[in-house]
């Protein structure tokens, strides 16, 4: 079952910030709301590093690796980018 974002009321954010700062860094995020609307997500800083690790991680479960440099055989026209 995913988990459900907090909402906030922009109001009571200001009242508690520090309260609601400790839930991000557990890791939690946090949805600022203005008369019912979502205006900001406060969200947990990411490892970047190992966020485009994973990234690249699922990019390369979903690549195809093979032969780029060989000619295909097709005829191709460079200007145009058509075959």
């Amino acid at each position: 079952m995913p988990k459900v974002t907090p909402k906030v009321n922009i109001t009571e954010l200001r009242q508690n910030l520090p309260r609601y700062l400790a839930q991000v860094q557990e890791g939690e995020s946090v949805q600022v709301t203005v008369r019912g609307r979502v205006i900001a997500r406060i969200v947990p800083e990411q490892n970047r590093q190992a966020a485009a690790r994973a990234r690249l991680k699922r990019l390369r479960s979903r690549a195809r690796i093979g032969d780029v440099l060989s000619p295909s055989g097709e005829r191709w026209d460079a200007e145009r980018g058509r075959s």
